[in-house]
């Protein structure tokens, strides 16, 4: 048994806040600089040049990469064999939160009821989710999640008479209904299966995948590309202006279902698509 201070906690999310919001993964910036070389479109390719430029502004001057710092979605795998001693799980992850927020100087855009939309003023309370797993240590991930991509995720209900081309045709629908709203070319995390809420935290996941990771089945490896295939096909391009680059990537995440039930879950991501680790 090993024990681990909830202080360790909350300087861990603080810096993973800061860092995910200034820094973005390298498997992104580097597909970020394959797909500029793939656009065709000279208006797709000089917003790319913009897009490109702002990654580095924000690493020199230290400021964050994008404007939506998001909502901070924390993913947590704590081994059965930790000891928490000093304070509860989920107030050392918040007090993280509100400390990365507000000292990091980054925009709260939290607020503490859906309908009276009184900011919380540090971004609190973080959307967390807790899995134990099997050793001594903990692994976080902070995602910030901005929401002009989060407003254009969808989910749907279908019943197994539907089948793989559909999920893909449906994927592909989703990213021309969202067109430039959520500031393409996208990332796009799909959760196939599980139920009404599970296939949406499988997309959720997904989008954190690294980009340089399929997905380990063939079946939705392949899957993987003819979905990104379709998105591109659809022409929106760079920012909404039209090209050959819609979506950087097509993340699957599939979990057993009922048999009555095939839910499907896009979650869109931006082209910043951030997140961030660290274990203790």
């Amino acid at each position: 048994m090993r024990t681990i201070h909830t202080s360790e906690i909350t300087e861990t999310v603080r810096g993973l806040c800061i860092s995910a919001n200034k820094v973005l993964p390298c498997d992104l910036t580097d597909r970020i600089e394959q797909c500029a070389a793939c656009e065709k479109s000279a208006i797709g390719r000089s917003i790319f040049d913009d897009m490109k430029a702002n990654i580095v502004a924000a690493k020199e001057l230290d400021i964050p990469v994008c404007q939506d710092t998001g909502m901070a979605v924390v993913f947590v795998e704590v081994g059965q064999e930790v000891h928490l001693e000093g304070g509860l799980l989920e107030d050392a992850i918040n007090e993280g939160v509100h400390r990365g927020y507000t000292e990091g100087l980054l925009r709260c855009s939290v607020v503490g009821d859906p309908l009276r939309r009184v900011n919380t003023g540090d971004n609190t309370p973080a959307v967390i989710h807790t899995r134990l797993v099997a050793g001594d240590r903990i692994r976080i991930t902070v995602a910030p999640k901005g929401f002009g991509s989060e407003n254009m995720s969808r989910l749907r209900m279908f019943t197994p008479a539907f089948g793989r081309e559909d999920i893909i045709a449906y994927i592909a629908e989703t990213a021309r209904i969202a067109g430039g709203n959520p500031c393409p070319p996208m990332v796009l995390g799909v959760g196939i299966g599980s139920d009404f809420e599970g296939c949406a935290l499988l997309a959720k996941k997904a989008l954190c995948r690294s980009l340089d990771t399929p997905n380990p089945d063939e079946y939705y490896r392949a899957m993987e590309a003819e979905a990104l295939e379709a998105v591109n096909a659809t022409g929106v391009g760079p920012q909404g202006f039209g090209g050959s680059v819609t979506a950087l990537a097509v993340n699957i995440e599939a979990a057993p279902t009922h048999i009555a039930g095939l839910p499907v879950a896009v979650n869109v991501g931006c082209h910043v698509t951030r997140h961030a680790t660290a274990e203790i």
